[in-house]
């Protein structure tokens, strides 16, 4: 692998956003993600569980709802009392709709996918019509005393149940008005509460609807009669969230206690027809409150306020026993928050609101393998650059000189200049900046700092020419004829002269920066792009999917490489396709051209192709046998694999010099720390 010097950087204080709401789209296999800070983040449950796809927050959407409708489309609402559509394609919002009843609790869509309903502060539940361009308002239902807080349909469409404070009300969908109210017991542990919060309902097709409480109750009631049929009390605190299987056999409860329960219908005795509901499985996969809870077909997903979103696969629902049936929990978010400059050997850190620029510490100290150094100069924080306005940061770079720093919002563009003298650092905004550089999806700086490269939301990327405090507008290169997919990564050519772009649908192209036009397009691959890099001098361009397969394509001559037909033919081991985080940055070694460098969050590896690629039978992770064995031994025994995984969890690592490494972590210690306390739960004995 070879000794490098590297730099461990625990200064990123970076804390995830709480999940607040998810949505399970059955028929694509995605998965919808709102945060507290209204980012919404699209996950491929298909393609490794990966985050294709992400809407940056706004300070003024805190998002109560999440829901897909017919046709792909994905809704929201929140406590701005506006219903946002997003468009999936150009990666940003369609049109916002006031549903003029103040905050939006609750919202839920017709079984058929034509009708949305959203609940309010004001008690009104409003019903919208949902047309091939919009949302058109259609008629109210009966007001209720107090905000309505969930929502669910009957699966025939005829009915809707709606939680509120203290009662359930059902509603007729034609006629609007309230055909049942159901009160629910305010008694806790045998204590009479002030109120009782229905935070989630659910609407079975023989007419049971199954309530969530703040009394921490599960209860079961009959809306032809009004009338309470079976209650589980199954928390000391509130139950958050609910959720049940397309095939009404099972649903699953979040608790505020951090608890996930899994309800199963059951067979009273082993030759009975009738069933019950019985609690049959409890999870504890989170230290914070659960508050949103999803069920697919083969697996149980919840989030809440620990940030963590935790797929449990259904272990009797997995065909196959292999590595789809591992528990999966995402914490980091599936794309650069950190760029780097290797010249003056600063890094950029993107938070929501704010950029942070330190310069990397520095030792004369010299030490054996695996010995921790003193600093002689410590890290320095030179810069924190807070935006204006309420919208978030979507992506953010620094030129490799030092000099530029661009980051983007989603109607606003920025570009400054850095200035150092000594140990002072200035800042000069550029201004008058172009209408059509108004947001950017990722941004990237050539290697000599002299060229700009901007994807935006509708397509395009934009060349621009960078000069002292100016910059010129050189060419844009427009999306393919009918399409408007966003580019959402981008990488650069060290002699300036390629440029390659990967979109939302898995297809890289790769243009030509000296004459500006199109060069080629890599054949398109069934699993979207995590990373992509051109390597010095070859010009070869490495591509990681998000199944882990990892392509080399050479530029020049418009085909895949000899060592990659090789690793194809022959496969990756196992334990390599295993891994559940994606490679989200690779990168090369100045003076080893047959290296390769690339990472993802439990792992850094060096793939070195003049070595054998490692099969099943072989160890991967632990390559080279003991040093005592002679250079033969070890050259005969050792593949092209090399695996570290000391720095963990790992955000961004790369190469400062031939001789050293910058790795960025962020151990999950300190997030939880950072995150308000859990509820206390006594335990046996204290």
């Amino acid at each position: 692998m070879g000794e490098f010097k590297v730099h461990r950087v625990r200064f990123f204080n970076y804390v995830p956003s709480g999940i607040r709401c998810v949505a399970y789209n059955n028929q694509s296999n995605r998965l919808a993600v709102s945060r507290t800070d209204g980012t919404v983040e699209i996950y491929n449950l298909s393609a490794n569980y990966f985050q294709e796809k992400f809407f940056p927050g706004h300070e003024s959407r805190a998002t109560e709802a999440l829901c897909w409708a017919k046709g792909q489309r994905l809704f929201s609402a929140g406590l701005n009392g506006e219903i946002i559509e997003y468009d999936l394609q150009a990666l940003n919002i369609k049109y916002a709709v006031d549903a003029f009843g103040g905050p939006i609790w609750s919202m839920a869509v017709s079984p058929h996918g034509s009708q949305l309903l959203v609940g309010c502060e004001d008690g009104s539940v409003k019903l919208f019509q949902i047309t091939p361009e919009k949302i058109q308002f259609e008629r109210n239902f009966d007001r209720q005393k107090s905000r309505i807080l969930s929502l669910s349909w009957h699966p025939s469409g005829t009915h809707v149940a709606a939680g509120s404070i203290d009662y359930i009300s059902v509603f007729d969908v034609k006629s609007g008005s309230a055909v049942h109210k159901m009160l629910v017991d305010r008694q806790y542990m045998g204590v009479s509460k002030r109120k009782c919060i229905i935070w989630g309902v659910a609407f079975l097709s023989d007419g049971t609807v199954i309530s969530v409480d703040s009394a921490g109750k599960v209860q079961f009631w009959d809306s032809a009669t009004g009338t309470l049929v079976k209650n589980h009390l199954i928390a000391n605190a509130d139950v958050q969230s609910i959720a049940v299987s397309d095939q009404e056999d099972s649903f699953v409860v979040g608790t505020a206690e951090g608890t996930v329960f899994h309800f199963q219908l059951v067979s009273v005795t082993s030759n009975s027809s009738e069933k019950q509901w019985v609690r049959t499985k409890p999870f504890q996969h989170h230290t914070h409150d659960v508050r949103a809870v999803a069920h697919s077909p083969t697996a149980l997903i919840s989030g809440g306020t620990d940030t963590h979103l935790v797929i449990r696969p259904l272990m009797e629902k997995v065909e196959v026993k292999n590595y789809d049936a591992a528990l999966r929990k995402i914490t980091f978010p599936h794309r650069r928050l950190i760029s780097c400059s290797k010249k003056r050997q600063l890094l950029l850190f993107q938070f929501a609101h704010h950029l942070e620029v330190w310069r990397l510490g520095s030792t004369v100290a010299t030490g054996k393998n695996g010995d921790t150094l003193p600093l002689s100069k410590n890290a320095d924080h030179l810069l924190h650059l807070k935006t204006k306005g309420p919208e978030n940061i979507i992506c953010s770079c620094i030129s490799p000189c030092g000099s530029w720093i661009a980051y983007s919002t989603t109607s606003r563009f920025f570009l400054y200049r850095l200035n150092y003298e000594r140990d002072n650092i200035s800042l000069q905004r550029v201004s008058k900046m172009p209408a059509f550089l108004r947001s950017a999806l990722q941004i990237l700086f050539s290697e000599d700092s002299t060229k700009l490269f901007v994807a935006s939301n509708q397509g395009s990327l934009h060349v621009i020419r960078l000069m002292e405090g100016s910059f010129k507008h050189l060419h844009t290169f427009q999306p393919q004829s009918g399409t408007v997919e966003s580019m959402c990564l981008l990488a650069v050519s060290p002699d300036g002269n390629w440029l390659a772009a990967s979109g939302t649908s898995a297809g890289v192209h790769v243009y030509n920066i000296k004459h500006l036009k199109l060069h080629c397009t890599v054949p398109s691959y069934n699993f979207p792009v995590t990373a992509l890099a051109i390597a010095p001098n070859t010009n070869n361009l490495v591509i990681a999917h998000s199944d882990q397969q990892v392509f080399e394509y050479s530029i020049p001559d418009k085909q895949y490489t000899e060592w990659s037909r090789t690793i194809q033919k022959q496969g990756f081991h196992y334990l390599w396709l295993q891994r559940d985080t994606p490679i989200t940055h690779i990168s090369f070694h100045p003076k080893r051209p047959m290296h390769i460098l690339l990472h993802d969050a439990y792992m850094f590896c060096i793939i070195d192709k003049s070595l054998p690629l490692p099969n099943d039978k072989t160890l991967l992770y632990n390559p080279l046998p003991p040093t005592n064995e002679s250079d033969v031994i070890r050259r005969r025994t050792a593949h092209a694999f090399k695996i570290s995984k000391i720095y963990k969890p790992l955000l961004f690592m790369d190469l400062l010099d031939e001789r050293t490494l910058v790795a960025v972590e962020r151990p999950l210690d300190d997030i939880i720390a950072q995150l308000p306390p859990p509820i206390k739960k006594k335990k046996f004995g204290t």
